[in-house]
């Protein structure tokens, strides 16, 4: 009875660590730029065991106000057209996939920028269930706690751009030699088209289907209402 009361307490005080722990950095995030995420971890660590790899880290926070507006509107109109309406979760966009994955269809994800900016602020790359269920709490906290302004300017400063490039201040030196501020609307609808792989492709060499995807992104900001986001 003592050892089962034992682990009955260790496993209390875990779980109120991790909340503590979890609600804490989600309202320190909310106010302090991300320094760091477990994905920038993991590509330095897979740089540094590949010979044939240099490491490297680019990154650099930017606000809002120092953003194009065009930046948004691009990965808004790319990644997730509900951004504004949802609570985080695209639940009709996600049962179509439920049921595409049941009738054996090779489908994209459902993942909102919320749920995108949870899993790489907090979370390493992963599609167990362990792992989603954390992507679901921490979307639900930042959804909370940070509101949409917030959860889009982190989105834009951590996501992956590139091999080592993080952050829309990253890609656009990178990619255009420019500040972030100013992307003109083909050149924020470029870096959206290659996010659904960015160590693939890159914006200042897009392929064919990149250009495709660019032409289809522009339509949709011309299509979609604006997103105004403190620009």
């Amino acid at each position: 009875m003592k050892a089962i009361k034992w682990i009955f307490r260790l496993v209390l005080k875990i779980f109120l660590w991790f909340f503590l722990i979890s609600i804490g950095l989600t309202i320190l995030y909310k106010f302090v730029p991300v320094p760091i995420t477990p994905l920038m971890v993991i590509r330095l660590a897979e740089q540094a065991s590949d010979s044939e790899k240099s490491m490297r880290l680019y990154k650099s926070w930017v606000p809002m106000d120092k953003i194009s507006r065009h930046a948004p509107q691009a990965v808004y109109a790319a990644e997730d057209q509900k951004f504004m309406d949802h609570n985080g979760f695209d639940w009709e966009e996600m049962e179509k996939v439920w049921k595409a994955n049941k009738e054996g269809k090779r489908v994209r994800g459902a993942s909102t920028i919320s749920q995108q900016t949870a899993k790489n602020v907090f979370l390493w790359p992963g599609r167990n269930l362990f792992r989603k269920g954390l992507e679901a709490y921490f979307t639900f906290l930042i959804e909370l706690i940070w509101g949409k302004e917030r959860i889009m300017t982190v989105y834009l400063n951590v996501i992956e751009m590139g091999e080592g490039i993080y952050g829309i201040e990253a890609a656009a030196q990178h990619n255009f030699n420019k500040s972030a501020e100013k992307l003109n609307r083909n050149e924020a609808a470029l870096i959206a088209a290659v996010l659904p792989n960015p160590r693939r492709w890159t914006p200042s060499r897009p392929t064919p289907y990149i250009l495709g995807r660019q032409a289809w992104i522009l339509r949709q900001m011309n299509n979609l209402k604006q997103l105004e986001m403190g620009v």
